[in-house]
């Protein structure tokens, strides 16, 4: 079984700063992509960053810049969030893929004056 699971939402006013975390366990013998997907309400979950397992990554247009994704080992992956807008507003999701597909449970991001 394999778990994922995200840290560090919460609420920022506009031009803060938050720092996701996500961290899989478990019975994953190697990950190729740690990615972050986002989705806002009433709106489809769409890419914000990925990143291989050899340190190539990727953005949404309208996160680069601002935005920036990293891993410290092979299981753990984060997000840096500066210059944050009220339409970063959602729930953020990590994905991991490894011989499978796996989806933590989301955190909240929020911001707003």
């Amino acid at each position: 079984q394999v778990h994922v699971v995200e840290s560090g939402g919460g609420l920022v006013q506009p031009g803060g700063s938050l720092r996701l975390s996500c961290v899989a366990s478990g019975n994953i013998f190697r990950i190729y992509v740690m990615g972050w997907y986002r989705q806002a309400p009433g709106k489809q979950r769409e890419l914000v960053a990925s990143i291989t397992d050899s340190g190539m990554t990727n953005y949404a247009d309208a996160v680069k810049g601002r935005f920036t994704i990293s891993r410290d080992n092979a299981k753990t992956a984060y997000l840096q969030m500066n210059s944050l807008k009220p339409e970063d507003t959602a729930v953020y999701y990590c994905n991991v893929i490894g011989s499978y597909q796996y989806w933590g449970q989301g955190t909240q991001v929020t911001v707003s004056s």
